[in-house]
């Protein structure tokens, strides 16, 4: 307990009035339990009083990123002992967690930034806790998604958060043309690399020209943007620099309107995907088979009809 009390003096949390109903929990010994504890997503300083108050007292905090947790611990003076938690052994991890969790340790879980178990390691965990009857306490703090959302000027009211999109072009398009045939009006979220931020943006265009799309980009840090306007003037504006860097939050305003591009001759489609994403005619005819929902062969026969009238 002296231990864990040198720690808790490191973090340098305020004092409270014996008037104040918040200090009989914060004199209280931490219960068993699982703790997922929200971090910051960029700024030291967005950590909430009861985070580091959890993460002082815990037996042991399960990170993404060990070194990465490191330095926001250390910035706070916590020294609480470590552990991996990550995509890759999660699931050979949990038991050993589950054992101490039962035993009546108390485990905090973090991620490398924001909420665990957003698009981040840790629900796993979670489900194997709540089936073995473990109490789990989420400990509330940053989003990048709801962060980048108040933000956007995009409808609040009704949105839906989708993680990352896959990273093969096919793929995304296919995921981004169920959203699109989907979707009732609504603010779509999904978190993107920067490498692929442009390919994305050239797929929206297609399937949203109209559509009002923002991109929020180093949240919370020194150089947060936001960009505001169609997807192809976003392509443009990013396209012009020697490089785009950061995190990414990519948000989308649907108004529940399908795509049509049957509009287009499934030849004129082609030849625009062959030149404006070096496809060769196969896999062109291949994604002009799919914007329209029809099968390969079905659509190989339009397109020789087509060019056979010519």
């Amino acid at each position: 307990m002296a231990e864990k009390a040198i720690r808790m003096q490191a973090t340098t949390l305020p004092t409270h009035s014996p008037a104040n109903p918040s200090q009989e929990e914060e004199t209280r010994p931490l219960a068993p339990g699982l703790y997922l504890v929200s971090t910051p997503i960029g700024n030291l300083e967005d950590i909430t009083l009861r985070a580091l108050r959890i993460l002082a007292f815990a037996d042991r905090i399960a990170c993404e990123d060990t070194r990465q947790s490191h330095k926001l611990l250390h910035h706070h003076g916590i020294a609480t002992p470590t552990v991996s938690l990550h995509a890759h052994n999660e699931g050979d991890r949990t038991p050993e967690l589950l054992a101490e969790l039962a035993q009546g340790a108390r485990i905090a879980v973090i991620s490398d930034a924001g909420t665990p178990g957003i698009s981040d390691p840790g629900m796993h965990l979670t489900s194997a806790a709540i089936a073995a009857g473990i109490p789990v306490h989420p400990i509330p703090g940053p989003n990048a998604a709801l962060t980048a959302l108040v933000a956007s000027g995009l409808p609040v009211e009704r949105f839906a958060f989708h993680g990352f999109l896959p990273e093969k072009a096919g793929a995304r398009r296919t995921q981004l043309e169920y959203l699109a045939r989907s979707s009732d009006k609504a603010t779509l979220l999904f978190y993107e690399a920067p490498h692929r931020i442009l390919d994305t943006l050239s797929d929206l265009a297609t399937l949203w020209p109209q559509a009002r799309v923002v991109v929020a980009r180093e949240l919370t840090k020194l150089h947060e943007e936001f960009l505001r306007g169609t997807a192809a003037e976003l392509r443009q504006t990013l396209a012009a620099r020697e490089r785009v860097r950061g995190e990414i939050v990519l948000l989308l305003e649907t108004g529940g309107q399908p795509p049509e591009p049957q509009a287009q001759t499934i030849a004129a489609r082609v030849t625009e995907l062959m030149a404006s994403e070096s496809l060769n005619e196969k896999d062109a005819l291949k994604r002009a088979a799919r914007e329209r929902n029809l099968g390969k062969s079905e659509a190989y026969r339009e397109l020789q009809r087509e060019r056979g009238k010519r």
